[in-house]
């Protein structure tokens, strides 16, 4: 092993464990109202990928070993549940793993789409992680509003000092939606129906607890 990985010791982190429990186990998944008919559906798991080329890798050094693939909701609270625990893994195994985030923004999160949207726009100009843990950071102040956040999203692309005639023009690019469209029909083709999920060297997961998420790592890693 070429990183030295630490346990979550602090109470705050301890209790993260028992949140993540119940973002898997208890809050479960929610359900997205799929209006494909059934042709369409064996089209997109025939056609649909855990990971592209062009899929958002958050940088890491070292021997990659195994790879972690999360479908997320900018919008979903159990995605900000897991968020802390997925950053505090991103550090332990940098060296080892590689992390990749894609977009599922679901019908029931009325800024969903608009924030993965304004991700996408930050991410063209080499910004996604940035965004990206902006969104999680600030989701309380912004989610469940029927209210376009458009203008809060670019408020936070101005902060991070991204050009702005650009990002504007990303937002308002179709090709924008259609690459978080890219990501939400793999992810239903695959058989997503719910944030977070996640899939570890292309194979579905579901940990029931902090410390069988962190098994399943090692493993990955070990083999």
């Amino acid at each position: 092993m070429t990183s030295q990985r630490r346990g979550m010791t602090t109470p705050n982190k301890i209790a993260l464990g028992f949140l993540l429990l119940s973002v898997f186990a208890l809050v479960g998944f929610v359900v997205v109202n799929n209006q494909n008919n059934a042709t369409e559906q064996e089209s997109l798991a025939t056609t649909s990928q855990v990971i592209r080329e062009n899929s958002h890798r958050i940088p890491s050094t070292g021997d990659e070993k195994a790879v972690l693939v999360e479908f997320l909701d900018f919008e979903c609270e159990s995605c900000a549940a897991a968020y802390p625990l997925v950053e505090d893994l991103r550090e332990e195994y940098s060296d080892e793993l590689t992390f990749v985030s894609r977009y599922f923004p679901l019908p029931g999160h009325p800024n969903s789409m608009t924030a993965a949207i304004a991700v996408e726009a930050a991410a063209q100009q080499g910004d996604f992680e940035a965004m990206y843990q902006r969104m999680f950071e600030t989701q309380e102040q912004w989610s469940h509003s029927d209210e376009s956040q458009a203008d809060t999203f670019r408020g936070y692309a101005e902060e991070l000092g991204l050009d702005m005639e650009a990002y504007d023009r990303a937002v308002e690019d179709p090709a924008t939606e259609q690459r978080v469209m890219l990501d939400k029909n793999d992810g239903t083709g695959l058989g997503v129906s719910g944030t977070p999920t996640f899939f570890l060297d292309g194979q579905q997961i579901q940990p029931t607890t902090e410390e069988e998420f962190r098994q399943l790592i090692e493993d990955a890693i070990d083999q």
